[in-house]
């Protein structure tokens, strides 16, 4: 069944194993948790071969998990997952370590090993576990010291990419009330992804784990445990696994929104595209040098782009790039607990320390640029800075020292922000582009409870707990040859017409910086347990969560003057006219933001003991997670400072079934949320923005086990899904600011890459066409022009211009024109949420043959399928995420004593490579599309001992 009763925790000598699970904070048996909950013991996640989080989800009802853009991933239960992208984000699912919060933790990454059981409970868990969690918890048990007796185990698997998986685990008793458990892991296997370009295969793994466990039983009713665990991983990984693109010709949208295919963007589209255009220099330089910058552009925006007649390879595990993904990701945890029993009272207190860091970059764009697209550009350069405008020399000798046919150098993720221009940078043939995303946080958590145990038919618990979460570095960054050029021919225009010291300006690369984030969360929380009768039981919970978050963070992008030579760009003299923070008087060097939430939240349920093979429930809880602040953005849109709160009133019915003898177990789920101001997130300025949407979701849950016969066990779980945005909710779709309004000229801002929309006062006009093209006749730019019959635009024109022209009271049509900054907002009332696929379905059998000897042969197979889904609130079908199926197949021979095991097996029999989850990057990048899948079939052969 998606699980639990599976897990052989509790031999029950016939039917079907029992499992102990914690879900509510004490020792109880799976089917008399009213809870939907579903649990794998350790023994089970191997049978199952569920070896990481992208293997746990195909096995639960109304669960998906998947990689996201920024070295993160999105856990979802029933619908709500990470929607919201963010450093101050909460996290939706909360994800504990025997039972504590951890925060931004890399434990998704690495495989499962040396657990007692992992826990996955369904719905908001506010008022037990750790800080509020709206869709549910993850819950992992690390395996404990057995103080019974010395015990070790290995195994060692050898499969296809050349993959090596060591775990191994020692058990040693000290004393008869001191033991100690050692276990770790070991992984390396060769890439799944082949680069064509640099003949290199990446999207590989090397990490290692080891975490080391002590267990005191200082009397008879005081125990202590410790734990602590390390983890690192520093291989070439990647973030994406492919980028997805109907190629825009026009050059408006980069990507068109008809559908995904395997094309590039368009690199007009991009701000490097536009700033680093002959079309936006001349414009730009006609002030300060008389016009003379038109030449040394990299391109037209009317001409070919640097991809140009670049293919895509049209397989999800071929790329074609000049720059390998590098990443690294480390995490220290530390846990102690220690518990009393006073007989009447059991009190325990917690506490875990964590810290955790991951630092990556990938090409930006998955593709190769053409050079010889911005060579008679850097000729004119050359030209010039020999003649007439030596101040260009120091650009020269920062990106193309040897001449316009390379190398080109481009700036490094300098933390100075200088890159290039002081030295710091990377040289190739090509002309490169690439990000990076860091982040290096610690946390510390400590909670206290207190929980009678009387004999009557009321009890309580009591509890307090208290984080501490402190991120220290958090950039994002994007590197590429152009923004570097822009950056100095840029910076030598504006400081030749201010009269400055000879300058470029910084940053010369993209950097989305927050320095510093603090979240204080505390909260209180309490339940009561009563039975009214023998059979019946009402269980009462309240919480008060408190959580204070305060945030010091700047964008720049050749936001101010730096004289060439110096170090570090915020030594500038010039630092000072750079305003981080328009929203306040004065010019900031950091945006400053603090904020507070606090919420009351609680349950009810009310248990039926039919008998004692059968339980039915009913509950309703209400969810909180806290909202946060958006980061600076740049350019600078308007949108909100901060992001209100989510609350879900969550209604649950449920029932818990054996039947024939504890041969058949049956368990059924229904629930409905209301949900109010949902988190989500879309790009605006490449940077992600958060709003907030009301929401409705409803489902159905069957999860089941039937074992007709001793040999043989059969698991199934089949779900259904409704989620959709309950309220009117107007935004800007970025990948077709027209909103579907065939009256309406898309503009690619030439100043900033990112598109407005001019549309007429008066609806079905062509007023906006005309006045796009009087502004652009002045500006020496071209009319508006159509899209591709396929396009997927309604008739809407695009053109490129200035937005903020668009916007002058000089022009004698602007009166007759509307100028959408962010484009024509669409109304989403009535879209489904992302990654909430409508079904899902898995069924898992083994047998077990018994030899006369002794040995056991059992072959299992699996099959778990996901429904569509959608990758964009905006839903459509550019963001359809199609249905997959997935099959695993093993055999494995026992020993008489299981002191040791051969196992084979094959994962993705089908070798589906299946899109899981996807990112529409900003219109500034061209609107491609990431994807993340399915990881490819995978097949071996493991061992095993037991002493």
């Amino acid at each position: 069944m998606a699980s639990g009763a599976l897990a052989q925790t509790v031999d029950t000598s016939s039917g079907i194993d029992e499992i102990i699970v914690t879900a509510q904070r004490q020792a109880q048996s799976l089917q008399d948790v009213p809870i939907a909950v579903s649990a794998f013991s350790g023994e089970m996640l191997q049978k199952m071969q569920i070896e990481n989080s992208n293997d746990l989800q195909l096995t639960l009802p109304n669960i998906t998990f998947t990689k996201t853009n920024f070295t993160g991933s999105s856990f979802t239960i029933r619908g709500i997952g990470d929607l919201c992208v963010g450093v101050t984000c909460d996290q939706a699912t909360g994800i504990a370590v025997n039972e504590l919060p951890v925060f931004a933790t890399r434990l998704f990454e690495t495989e499962f090993y040396d657990l007692e059981r992992i826990e996955v409970l369904r719905g908001p868990q506010g008022t037990l576990f750790g800080r509020n969690a709206t869709s549910g918890v993850v819950n992992l048990i690390t395996a404990k010291p057995d103080l019974s007796g010395f015990g070790a185990n290995a195994s060692f698997d050898y499969g296809n990419y050349n993959s090596i998986i060591g775990r191994g685990m020692v058990n040693v008793p000290i004393t008869d009330t001191l033991g100690v458990r050692v276990a770790g892991l070991y992984l390396q296997r060769d890439g799944y992804t082949e680069n064509l370009f640099l003949n290199t295969d990446i999207d590989d793994r090397k990490l290692w784990s080891v975490r080391g466990s002590v267990r005191w039983d200082v009397g008879e009713n005081t125990r202590i445990d410790a734990m602590a665990y390390y983890f690192r991983e520093d291989d070439s990984r990647s973030r994406i696994q492919k980028q997805l693109c109907q190629r825009d010709p026009t050059g408006v949208l980069g990507c068109l929104p008809g559908r995904l295919e395997f094309g590039t963007t368009n690199a007009n589209s991009t701000f490097v595209g536009t700033l680093s255009s002959r079309e936006f220099l001349g414009i730009a330089g006609g002030a300060a040098l008389g016009g003379p910058l038109s030449s040394v552009g990299l391109g037209s925006v009317y001409g070919p782009d640097v991809y140009a007649g670049v293919v895509n390879p049209g397989n999800v595990r071929q790329i074609a790039t000049d720059f390998d993904p590098t990443y690294f990701a480390e995490e220290q945890q530390y846990m102690g607990r220690i518990e009393h029993d006073f007989g009447a009272v059991r009190a325990q207190l917690s506490g875990i320390y964590q810290s955790s860091k991951v630092d990556s970059r990938t090409d930006y764009n998955l593709a190769v640029q053409n050079a010889d697209v911005s060579k008679p550009g850097l000729a004119a350069m050359q030209a010039l800075a020999a003649g007439p405008l030596p101040q260009f020399r120091p650009i020269i000798n920062a990106l193309f020292p040897s001449g316009i046919n390379g190398p080109y150098c481009v700036s490094e993720t300098d933390e100075l922000g200088t890159g290039a221009y002081s030295g710091r940078k990377l040289c190739a043939p090509t002309q490169l582009d690439f990000d990076r995303s860091n982040q290096t946080n610690a946390s510390w958590t400590v909670e206290g409870i207190v929980e009678t145990q009387l004999d009557g038919r009321f009890n309580f618990l009591l509890g307090g707990i208290y984080s501490n979460f402190e991120v220290s570095e958090n950039s994002y960054y994007v590197n590429a040859f152009g923004i570097d050029y822009v950056s100095g021919v840029l910076g030598v225009a504006n400081a030749l017409g201010a009269g400055a010291p000879n300058s470029f300006l910084g940053t010369p690369f993209f950097r989305n910086h927050t320095d510093d984030y603090r979240l204080k969360s505390y909260g209180i929380f309490g339940e009561v347990y009563f039975d009214i009768t023998d059979s019946l039981k009402f269980t009462g919970g309240v919480r008060y969560n408190n959580d204070n978050k305060t945030v010091r963070a700047r964008s720049t992008l050749a936001s101010f003057l730096v004289p060439f030579g110096t170090s570090n760009a915020f030594d500038s003299p010039f630092v000072a006219l750079f305003d981080a923070d328009p929203g306040r008087p004065g010019n900031q060097p950091w945006q400053e933001r603090e904020a507070t939430f606090d919420a009351v939240t609680g349950r009810a349920v009310l248990d039926w003991r039919i008998s004692r093979d059968n339980l039915l429930y009913v509950s309703y809880a209400r969810g909180y997670k806290s909202g946060g602040i958006n980061p600076p953005l740049q350019p600078i849109f308007e949108v909100p400072d901060s992001f209100a709160p989510e609350f879900i009133d969550a209604f649950e019915i449920g029932s818990k079934n054996s039947f024939l003898n504890g041969t058949a177990q049956i368990n059924l789920t229904a629930f409905y949320y209301k949900y109010s101001d949902l988190q989500l997130s879309r790009i605006v300025a490449r940077t992600s923005v958060n709003d907030n949407v009301s929401a409705d979701i409803y489902g159905l849950e069957g999860e089941f086990i039937f074992n007709p016969v001793p040999p043989l066990l059969v698991n199934m779980n089949v779900s259904y899904l409704s989620t959709k945005v309950s309220e009117d909710k107007f935004l800007s779709n970025p990948r077709d600011p027209s909103g579907g309004r065939s009256d309406a000229i898309i503009i690619k801002d030439l100043s900033n890459g990112s598109n407005c929309a001019v549309v007429p006062k008066v609806a079905g006009t062509g007023a906006a066409a005309t006045h796009v093209g009087v502004v652009n006749s002045v500006l020496g730019l071209k009319a508006p022009s159509p899209f591709p019959a396929d396009s997927g635009i309604n008739g809407a024109l695009g053109a490129f211009s200035i937005c903020q022209q668009l916007l002058n009271p000089a022009f004698p049509t602007t009166p007759l024109v509307d100028v959408l900054t962010a484009g024509v907002p669409v109304n989403i009332n009535g879209n489904e949420l992302p990654q909430a696929p409508n079904f899902k379905f898995s069924v898992g059998a083994q047998y077990t043959l018994d030899f006369a000897n002794g040995m056991t042969f059992v072959p299992r197979m699996d099959f778990a399928f996901t429904g569509d889904s959608y990758g964009s609130i905006f839903n459509g079908f550019v963001n359809r995420i199609d249905s997959y199926g997935v099959i695993n197949m093993q055999a494995q021979l026992n020993a008489a004593d299981n002191r040791w095991f051969v196992r084979g097996y094959v994962q993705n029999l089908t070798d589906n490579n299946a899109t899981t989850g996807l990112y529409v990057t900003d219109q500034s990048s061209g609107l491609f599309t990431n994807i993340f899948t399915l990881e490819p079939r995978r097949y071996g052969i493991a061992v095993g001992v037991n002493f």
